[in-house]
Formats: structure tokens, C-alpha cells, sequence
């Protein structure tokens, strides 16, 4: 299922996977965004708080190091999430504002599509909800697949559905795959076609190292002492 649905979505999709970092450390997206790689962050309250950091300071930071920044509601009812929707979106033009998939996430979806404000649909563990966050207007929708893999399921199978749903109805949200825990979910991304993988910084620090890169560069070296000397 997977890698049939990896090849078709493939030839219809003709762009590099964005890579986001999901965290709320200014240090840790200076120190990614270095490397030319990174095309945006994803954050939450859980994320700010641990970090004991002012929201809408670290927010701004980051807006400035990279060209999209997810940041979430803290208001669960439709009213109070389009009034934080407004302001966050005055913020900076990288905003990008996140809502939760619930019914008044929903409403507040649609609110935000009519106004022009960009939205990160989160907390997707369906394919049913993650077609009504597209039809409401979302413009990324976020499954969260270690957290379904945590309760038993297989997170990235989700991601093929979805992909196989958007490819039959052309679907303008991007999906984005969040909660990754590991490369191999990375790779499996990139794979099906997902449009955008948001990555913690202990795994993302992984994904360019290789063992046999390590030895090679070393060999190399000692090579080039050898004529030197």
C-alpha cells in the first residue's frame, strides 16, 4: 500500500519535502537554519512553556530565521480562537496559525481561509479529520504519527491514506507529518510524498550522519597526511 501509493503521489508532486523543526529553542533553529535546510518551525504552548520563554518574543525570533512559523491557539472555542488567529497573524507575515481538529477548530478554519490567514490544522489522527480540516480551509494539516504509534497503530500508514485521499481530489492543504520520533519516519515520508515532516532537534541532528561517512571522510584524511608527508 505504502510504496504504491510512495510512486503515485511521487509523479504528481514535483517538489523537494519541506523540513520543519518542532521546538520552541531560538538556539536550536539559529543553529539548523545554518545549515540551509530548514523551511520552517512548528511550536506549541507545551513546547513554550518548557522553555520558559515569552510566546509571542520567541515566535517573533523565529519568523526571522525562517520563512514559516506555526503558532497554536490557547482558546477552544471558535470566537476566542478566530480573535487569537487575528492577532497572531499581525504579528509577522511567517505566522502561520495553528488550531486544534476539533468542531470549533473547524469553524475557525473557515473563518481564517475567508480572512486570508494562514493555518496549521493540528492533533489529526484520521483521514475522515483530516478531509473536513481540507475542506474547511486549512492550509497544512498536521497527523500526529508517533502518537498513534504510541497506542498501538501504524502513524505513517495514515499518511499514505491521506496522500492516496489528496491525490484522487487534488486537495491545496499540505500535509504535514508531525510527532516524528525517528529518521525511519523521515524516510517514510519522504517516500510516501508527504509535503512536510516537522522534526525534533535530537532526530534532526541525526539525519545527516552515516557511519560509512564518518570512515570514509577519515580515510580521506589520513590519505592526504600521506602525501603531505
Amino acid at each position: 500500500m505504502v510504496r504504491g501509493v510512495a510512486s503515485k503521489v511521487n509523479r504528481a508532486y514535483n517538489f523537494p519535502m519541506k523540513l520543519f523543526l518542532d521546538t520552541a529553542n531560538v538556539d536550536h533553529v539559529t543553529e539548523i537554519a545554518s545549515w540551509g535546510v530548514l523551511d520552517g518551525v512548528t511550536t506549541n504552548p507545551s513546547l513554550v512553556a518548557k522553555e520558559g520563554k515569552d510566546f509571542k518574543e520567541t515566535v517573533l525570533k523565529m519568523c526571522a530565521l525562517v520563512p514559516c512559523v506555526s503558532a497554536q491557539v490557547t482558546a477552544t472555542d471558535a470566537e476566542g480562537m478566530q480573535k487569537q488567529a487575528v492577532e497572531y497573524s499581525k504579528w509577522h507575515k511567517h505566522v502561520v496559525v495553528k488550531v486544534p481538529m476539533t468542531v470549533e477548530g473547524l469553524k475557525a478554519l473557515r473563518f481564517c481561509k475567508e480572512k486570508g490567514i494562514k493555518t496549521n490544522c493540528t492533533l489529526v489522527f484520521s483521514l475522515p479529520q483530516a478531509m473536513l480540516a481540507a475542506k474547511a480551509g486549512a492550509s497544512i494539516i498536521s497527523p500526529f504519527v508517533g502518537r498513534i504509534d504510541d497506542a498501538g497503530g501504524d502513524g505513517m500508514q495514515l499518511i499514505a491514506e491521506i496522500m492516496e485521499a489528496w491525490e484522487h481530489y487534488q486537495f491545496s492543504t499540505e500535509v504535514l507529518v508531525a510527532s516524528t520520533r525517528k529518521p525511519e519516519h523521515i524516510e517514510r515520508a519522504a517516500r510516501i510524498g508527504a509535503h512536510i515532516a516537522t522534526i525534533p532537534y535530537e532526530v534532526f541532528k541525526k539525519l545527516p550522519l552515516h557511519p560509512l561517512t564518518d570512515t570514509g571522510l577519515k580515510k580521506f584524511m589520513d590519505d592526504w597526511t600521506k602525501t603531505k608527508g
